[in-house]
């Protein structure tokens, strides 16, 4: 549903606006909500709300028995927050969240699919060269 590589700004308001191609997706699939939280690799997730409902759902299925489950679902859940784009396609995204992925002004915005991630542009490059020598490589273990 998302894809795609979109280099962005903060506004003077700390708010991030959407790419005009994922504001065009929310409005033909009607999603009107999102969920944002703390990613993998020191990234954003923004998932569709009915996106994040599947995650709670699977969540509600592990058991919280497990320490691994509970850490991985407490970090996940507690650093969630609901969000609504405004007639511009902007949110804002709260400070703890900014801080957990070390946005400052520049960020890189990526369609992953089912989510969207947010990163510091200056982590997007640091994994995206770590990483892209290993593309082959992780393509011929994942379509075996």
């Amino acid at each position: 549903m998302f894809y795609g590589e979109y280099l962005h700004s903060l506004d003077d308001k700390d708010r991030i606006v959407l790419p005009s191609k994922f504001r065009e997706i929310s409005r033909k699939n009607k999603i009107t909500n999102f969920y944002l939280t703390r990613g993998l690799d020191k990234c954003l997730f923004l998932f569709p709300s009915e996106e994040w409902i599947k995650i709670e759902k699977t969540f509600k299925e592990f058991p919280f028995t497990k320490e691994e489950n509970r850490a991985f679902a407490r970090l996940l859940f507690s650093g969630a927050t609901e969000v609504q784009l405004d007639s511009q396609g902007r949110f804002l995204i709260p400070q703890y969240l900014k801080e957990f992925a070390s946005i400052n002004k520049e960020i890189i915005i990526i369609g992953v699919s089912n989510r969207i991630e947010i990163w510091a542009k200056e982590l997007w490059e640091q994994y995206y060269q770590l990483n892209k020598q290993k593309f082959e490589e992780i393509a011929q273990k994942l379509m075996i």
